[in-house]
């Protein structure tokens, strides 16, 4: 059972729709759109540790944080990351 769960979740995972991302002068940011199956899944009264946005299937490089409920559309979750870490990444990438 837990095998075709995860079976689903990763069928699932394709359709989890991700935006562009937009900066302020201290973070990154951006919004993941999640199916309302997965959705289901998002505890509406805390925010998720990376591990556990992981386990649904959103897909990110490191550092970014969940940070805020989006009220009125639960299924989109709020992310950001520090700037400096984003910078970072993309050194190490270039070397």
């Amino acid at each position: 059972e837990e095998e075709e769960e995860e079976q689903i979740l990763a069928v699932m995972a394709d359709q989890i729709c991700y935006s562009n991302k937009y900066f302020d002068e201290d973070h990154e940011y951006r919004h993941v759109i999640l199916p309302k199956s997965i959705a289901k899944r998002v505890p509406q009264d805390r925010l998720m540790s990376e591990t556990e946005w992981r386990s649904i299937g959103v897909q990110q490089s490191r550092g970014w944080v969940h940070y805020m409920h989006h009220r009125p559309e639960p299924h989109i979750l709020l992310f950001r990351r520090k700037l400096d870490v984003a910078a970072q990444q993309q050194q190490q990438a270039m070397q």
